[in-house]
């Protein structure tokens, strides 16, 4: 049986999210190709199909892609490719990428697909739509949907109102960046927003899946994250709802007891891993050689890195070799 905590870190939360809600965050980013599907019929995520046109990403890159198949009302087959950008600063060959990633699905399964981005970086003036070429006697101009996170800064209230998961995620991911350089105020953003999922009187296990989510994005320094369960429980226990805090238990409790049998060093390459991508066996070695005192440190910093280059310089300026 495969855990949980066994997924790929380097894939984030949003393929979960995106799984478990595809038609809610079709409906909330891309209304207009939301508007063309049956959502009576099946849709099916094509995980081996994209595996066999996807090549593996950089190392600290950090994507979570998916390959659907969803039928029109009309009664035809149509595919999307669904691609979040995770990075936290522009990619200049992105829109080459989409273009390369729509080219192979056309080649090898001589099947067109609606390609579409979601981007969560922070970059107000990055905004990707297309890839083209022009010569005297041959042109190209692929374009691509996207959606730019950081713009639902300024709807702000339309989020707050919303009952769509997609609107919650937002917010995390929102206030995540907005709160790098203060944890106590990104604890009473993390403890806002999960007290909205019961305020809007979502299901148990609507509960459960956008708590994991926030969870996994709002990361707290130790000290905070005991405070926020303590304030957190004593919520549930006012409102008499054990949604998250009973049962199979996720969140802190959960790394509480994988620190009892990891180790700090388990918990810590978890969390960077989550944070800037994959590691390779010489960086996982040299944060193994980490001292008490540097892993507290490191356990701290890493809640402002956005990619691998944070740590590598983080590891520079702390570890003489």
């Amino acid at each position: 049986m495969t855990n949980v905590n066994e997924r790929a870190d380097f894939d984030s939360p949003w393929k979960e999210i995106l799984e478990a809600y595809f038609p809610q965050a079709m409906q909330f980013f891309f209304p207009e190709t939301a508007a063309l599907i049956d959502w009576e019929r099946p849709y099916q995520f094509l995980n081996k199909e994209f595996q066999q046109i996807a090549r593996e990403a950089e190392q600290g890159k950090r994507y979570a892609d998916q390959l659907v198949k969803v039928w029109q009302i009309q009664g035809q087959e149509l595919w999307l490719l669904i691609h979040v950008e995770i990075q936290a600063q522009k990619e200049d060959n992105f829109g080459m990428r989409m273009f390369t990633y729509n080219f192979r699905i056309f080649d090898r399964f001589d099947q067109p697909a609606i390609s579409l981005a979601i981007l969560c970086d922070t970059n107000r003036e990055w905004r990707p739509s297309n890839y083209s070429y022009n010569y005297p006697n041959t042109r190209l101009d692929f374009e691509f949907g996207s959606v730019k996170l950081l713009d639902y800064e300024d709807r702000w209230e339309e989020l707050e109102n919303s009952n769509n998961p997609f609107a919650t995620v937002v917010m995390a991911h929102l206030k995540t960046q907005q709160t790098r350089s203060s944890p106590a105020e990104r604890k009473i953003w993390k403890f806002r927003l999960i007290r909205r999922l019961y305020d809007i009187g979502l299901q148990e296990q609507d509960i459960r899946n956008l708590y994991r989510f926030i969870d996994w994005v709002m990361i707290l320094p130790k000290a905070l994250e005991n405070q926020f369960w303590d304030e957190f429980k004593q919520f549930e226990q006012e409102r008499t709802m054990r949604y998250v805090t009973t049962g199979e238990r996720i969140g802190y409790e959960r790394g509480r007891e994988e620190g009892k049998q990891e180790g700090e060093k388990a918990i810590i390459l978890k969390l960077l891993k989550r944070r800037v991508g994959e590691l390779s066996p010489e960086i996982q070695q040299r944060i193994q050689s980490l001292s008490g005192n540097q892993l507290e440190t490191l356990g701290e910093a890493l809640l402002d890195f956005t990619s691998m280059s944070d740590l590598l310089n983080w590891l520079e300026s702390n570890i003489s070799d």
